[in-house]
């Protein structure tokens, strides 16, 4: 079974809310969902890679017995939400180490065209949709950790979010495990 089609049966078979198929709808028709890179750079930076972290992420969550499964697989596979639509590819030159010559590559660049932040954007993605409860907006918009911006601007909100959602908590290890220790980088 492909990404895609795990991801859709993940999706069918947990999230059964109010404006959950609209969503989907929205995901399959009118975003690069299915075929955008996780990251530009990073980690699964290729056609595809968005939903195979997103998958990814869904199925290290569901492994929590103590928490509700919808809310589970909401946080993992709509956590970056916000990255539908981002990305676009351009071309770069880049020299070829055999011939010597430059030759014309494609990349993936940001193209944020609502630059709302990371987390705060994919919840209100999500919301446009259907509700989130307050642990699972927590939980997506605090995901990146020590990489959301507010942090590294200083913010401590995120430790009053992290104290008490210990779903928040949940999401951001789930995330950094993918990335970091299932995913290839780059």
């Amino acid at each position: 079974m492909d990404a895609r089609q795990e991801f859709l049966e993940l999706y069918n078979t947990y999230i059964k809310r109010e404006g959950a198929a609209s969503l989907l709808n929205w995901l399959e028709n009118k975003s690069d969902f299915f075929t955008a890179p996780a990251s530009a750079k990073f980690h699964l930076a290729c056609e595809g890679g968005l939903v195979t972290h997103s998958l990814s992420v869904a199925k290290l969550m569901l492994r929590y017995e103590d928490e509700d499964k919808e809310s589970l697989a909401i946080c993992g596979l709509l956590h970056d939400l916000c990255k539908t639509n981002y990305y676009k590819v351009s071309m770069r030159n880049v020299k070829n180490e055999i011939t010597g010559q430059w030759e014309k590559q494609p990349f993936y660049q940001v193209e944020d065209s609502f630059p709302f932040g990371h987390g705060e954007k994919s919840v209100y993605m999500i919301e446009r949709f259907f509700k989130l409860s307050g642990p699972e907006a927590m939980a997506i918009r605090w995901h990146m950790g020590g990489f959301d911006e507010a942090v590294k601007g200083g913010s401590f909100a995120i430790s009053k979010a992290y104290e008490r959602y210990p779903l928040a908590v949940k999401l951001h290890l789930c995330d950094m495990e993918s990335s970091y220790l299932l995913e290839p980088r780059g």
